[in-house]
């Protein structure tokens, strides 16, 4: 991680945890807003106006956070307006890596470079997704929540597309979005760096726990999570989704049940990867490298041939 600017030792999935031996999630630092005049946003400050190539989105195509945010740029139809770097899938002893020319905007060899451009004193693991402001030079936000409803309203008319987070769905949103996270989206990730039984046992219960009462919810036909709108709780849910077979079953030890063992939310998953470009944000080659290089959980880096995920087929570009 950095510390006063500086990266030390090398890369560790597990920087917290907590009484129990749990993994803990590290809180997002840079927490400005683009918006459609360049107002203040929920949070940070003001002066990020929504203009058309001001700004760089940098993701991992092995990380759910930030294929959030590659969801929602491909949804409201923000690719020519918000340029893209992506990083390569295997983590190093320096976290991130670009392949060469891969970062266009900053020339960096490593994630963490960005997060030092922005704050020569930052401290704090070099995380994606991260929105970069080409025109000052710094880190609006690196919060994949908050970029995901930004893309969803703060770049104006410059973004089209679905609502993914409509006023009269807002509370219901909110509601599914808070179980979700904690229990199956960070829930894979606390049995997977769980340091102590316990902790691994107690995220195991919340992940299945999930993923049945989710199973439960799609059992009545809807197509959506919220019925026949899709909403960022989609986006949310699909990201966990299309990577279980692949890592979190495996690697994660979340091996009671498959996702292929769910109809209803495996019909639903391929629904969402069946939409219009969807499929380009998804890479399970990737996703397959890049969780199997964490040499915490997997010393000899050896990356599995399988599962098979014929669900994956028949997308649209």
């Amino acid at each position: 991680m950095l510390v006063n600017g500086t990266w030390v030792a090398k890369w560790d999935p597990v920087q917290a945890k907590d009484e129990k031996g749990g993994f803990v999630r590290q809180v997002s630092s840079f927490r400005n807003w683009v918006t459609p005049d360049g107002a203040p946003g929920p949070t940070g400050r003001g002066g990020f106006a929504a203009e058309a190539g001001r700004y760089h989105l940098y993701v991992a195509l092995i990380c759910p956070w930030a294929s959030r945010t590659l969801m929602a740029r491909k949804l409201k139809g923000l690719e020519d307006a918000i340029s893209l770097s992506i990083v390569e899938p295997e983590l190093t002893d320096q976290g991130w890596r670009f392949a060469a020319g891969a970062d266009p905007v900053n020339g960096a060899t490593y994630m963490h470079e960005i997060y030092t451009r922005a704050d020569p004193g930052v401290n704090g693991r070099a995380t994606v997704p991260v929105l970069w402001d080409k025109a000052t030079g710094t880190i609006v936000n690196n919060e994949s929540a908050d970029i995901l409803r930004m893309f969803n309203t703060g770049f104006g008319a410059l973004a089209r597309g679905p609502d993914l987070y409509p006023a009269d769905l807002a509370p219901q949103i909110d509601a599914l979005n808070d179980a979700i996270y904690p229990a199956l989206n960070n829930g894979v990730y606390r049995a997977g760096f769980a340091t102590t039984q316990i902790a691994y046992d107690e995220a195991f219960h919340d992940v299945f726990a999930t993923l049945d009462a989710l199973e439960a919810r799609m059992s009545d036909g809807r197509p959506w999570l919220h019925g026949d709108r899709f909403t960022e709780t989609d986006i949310r849910a699909f990201v966990t989704l299309v990577r279980f077979d692949a890592a979190y079953h495996g690697l994660f030890k979340c091996n009671l049940r498959r996702l292929a063992d769910y109809p209803h939310l495996s019909a639903y998953a391929q629904r969402i990867y069946q939409l219009p470009g969807m499929a380009s944000t998804v890479d399970i080659g990737h996703i397959k490298r890049g969780y199997y290089s964490i040499k915490a959980l997997n010393p000899s880096g050896i990356v599995p041939l399988g599962p098979e995920l014929g669900w994956l087929d028949g997308a649209q570009g």
